[in-house]
Formats: structure tokens, sequence, C-alpha cells
């Protein structure tokens, strides 16, 4: 079972599940939060829930160091190195960025990466085509530490691998209790059935997360089917990811289902509860990771005006977004009962107040 699993409870759980009318409206579907972006301060967002189980593993390695990567304004490189900061280890952090590769100095101190310069993490500037080697490359390093005489542990692009996604197995475990618990008022079970969601939705950038609440939704009867709404890449990609993610999350716990990828708006008569049900919706990114078109921007900063929830443009405004559209095209149902894994990402946000300043008239 995932509880014994080494775990460093970094979380403040169990994070809240609300509901504001005025989003129902928006989305055209009675929409709760799962309010993800409170699992800590700072460092709050998905990302630590997978911390959890990496840095666990990670100490019991005897590692004094933390490799990781991800873009510029990377939430899980901020995540890790302020997690790092508080267990006593040293983060260093392979950062995308577009060629040439700046100085460390001559980087802007906004969102995340002033938070990475503040939790003392070393910070690597790489291109794009040094990006697609991270693998590789964070490899290298962890071998010349270790050379040095220091233990270091990799941990890549998300925390998405078979360990980090049981931190979203547990968060499904988490929901489960705060449903029959009546946290989740208005959604009904039926006689032969307790309460769930017809749907979990969430952004997905690495995978990671949607190997989590993919199994752990269906293992602990949460809901109905997951979607995930990609924010790079495309569905064929993010389907092979997921899918070696779920087998390796299913090595470490082999109570958890077969995972099974599902087309948006295609109907399973069978509805077999013992399989994870996942779409994965490729339709929603927008013109490129980090960037937004003018409507999602629209839809975001209305969202905000209307209901006072803050969305990052990065994940968690493309994913309302993309849950907006599927109910429209009728794929989700209208008036579905949904869970939206709110999974941070406002630093970020903050480091884009140039770009949305059109949608914000």
């Amino acid at each position: 079972m995932t509880s014994a699993r080494k775990r460093i409870p970094l979380v403040h759980a169990p994070t809240p599940i609300e509901r504001r009318r005025a989003l129902d409206e928006i989305v055209g579907a009675n929409v709760w939060i799962k309010r993800d972006d409170a699992t800590g301060g700072a460092e709050a967002g998905n990302k630590v829930r997978k911390l959890e189980f990496l840095l666990a593993d990670a100490i019991d390695r005897g590692a004094e160091v933390v490799i990781t990567c991800g873009g510029l304004q990377s939430n899980h490189a901020r995540a890790t190195a302020l997690s790092c900061a508080r267990l006593g280890l040293r983060a260093v952090l392979y950062l995308r960025t577009s060629a040439p590769v700046p100085a460390t100095e001559a980087v802007e101190l906004t969102g995340n990466v002033l938070l990475d310069r503040l939790a003392g993490a070393e910070l690597c500037f790489i291109t794009p085509a040094e990006y697609r080697e991270r693998g590789a490359i964070m490899e290298h390093a962890r071998r010349e530490l270790e050379a040095a005489g220091g233990a270091a542990y990799v941990i890549p692009e998300g925390g998405s691998n078979g360990l980090g996604s049981l931190g979203y197995v547990e968060a499904m475990r988490e929901v489960r209790r705060q449903i029959d618990l009546g946290l989740c008022a208005g959604l009904e079970g039926s006689s032969d059935r307790r309460p769930r969601f017809d749907v979990v939705a969430h952004a997905c950038g690495s995978g990671g997360t949607a190997a989590g609440v993919a199994l752990g939704a269906a293992r602990f009867e949460v809901a109905r089917e997951t979607w995930a709404f990609a924010v790079c890449d495309d569905r064929a990609y993010f389907e092979k990811t997921v899918a070696r993610i779920a087998a390796e999350s299913r090595g470490f716990d082999p109570s958890l289902p077969p995972l099974s990828h599902v087309a948006p708006g295609a109907e399973d008569p069978a509805d077999t509860p013992e399989r994870a049900r996942l779409v994965i919706d490729d339709r929603a990114k927008g013109p490129a990771y980090g960037e937004m078109d003018e409507e999602q921007k629209r839809f975001l900063a209305r969202v905000a005006r209307k209901t006072g929830l803050v969305l990052d443009p990065v994940y968690t405004g493309k994913a309302m977004w993309g849950l907006a559209r599927a109910v429209e095209r009728g794929e989700i149902p209208a008036g579905a009962n949904v869970l939206f894994i709110h999974t941070g990402g406002l630093p970020g946000l903050l480091a884009q107040g140039e770009e949305l300043r059109g949608a914000l008239h």
C-alpha cells in the first residue's frame, strides 16, 4: 500500500474543498475546487504532494544535494528549492530559458525565480536544445557531485515518476474522506454507491499528477473518470507518458487499478469502476507552454472578477478554460459534478503581468 512508503509530512492537509456558484455559471457544470494551491506557504501547489515521497526517498538514500529541472518559472523547481531548504538539503535547479543562456545576475528576479534565489538554490540555465537532454545532464551532474564526495539525488521534471505520483493517489484518499465526512455538500450518491464526482479535472504538464489522480480516483471511488488538460505537448505524448508513470506507481502499490485511456466524449457502457478512466484533452494548451491566447486571458480575468478565484496562465487557467469548453461541446454533460484540482502556480502569475495587461481592461 502507498501508506507503507516513506513519506515526509510537507503538505498542510487536508486542503479544503469549496464551491463558488458563480463559477458554476461560467463553466456550465457544478464545480467543487480542491484547493491544492493551499498545500503550504510559498512552496504551495501540487508538487509538494509528490515531494513528500521523493524527498523522503532522497534522505533515505543519504542524499545531501537534490537536482531537478523545469522552465524558468517552474513551480516544481520552486517547491523543491523551498522544501530542500526546510529539510537542510542543497538544491540544484536546471532551468530552461531562451538562448543565449543569461548570466545568473542578469535574470529578472520575479515570481518563482525570486523564490528559488531566496531559498539559496543553485540555478543552472540551459537552452531548449540542452533541455531536451535534461535527463543526461542531471545524471552527469549527479555523478560529478558524488565524485566530489557529496551524495546527490535526481528528481525528474515535475516530480513525475511512479514514486512522486503516489502523492496524488494519497490526495484522492484524502478527497474520499472529505466526501464521506459530508464536506462536499450537494454531492449525491446512488442507492448502491457512495457519493462520487462525475469528473476530476486538472492541468497536466508532466504527467505525474494525471497518473496519481486517475489511479487514486478509481481506487477510492472519487469519480467516474479523470480529465487531464495538457498545457504542452499533445495527447499521444501524454498517453504514453502517463501510462509509463502509472505502471511504475502500480509497481509500488499493486492494489491500484489498471489505467484505461478514453477519448474525449467517448462512451464506456461498461463503466467498470475497477479501471482508472483517463481522458487527456490537448485542445486547451494555447499557443505554447506558458502562453495563453487572448480568449484564454479574458477567461482567466473573468473568473477572478466574478468569483475571486485566481488561476495562473500556465496551468490552472488553461485547465479551467478547457473544462468550460468540454462542457460547451457536450463531452462533459452540462450540470455534471466536477472536482477541479487547483494545482497552484500563483508565483508564476506574478511574473506575467505585462502579458495579461490587455485582458484587464
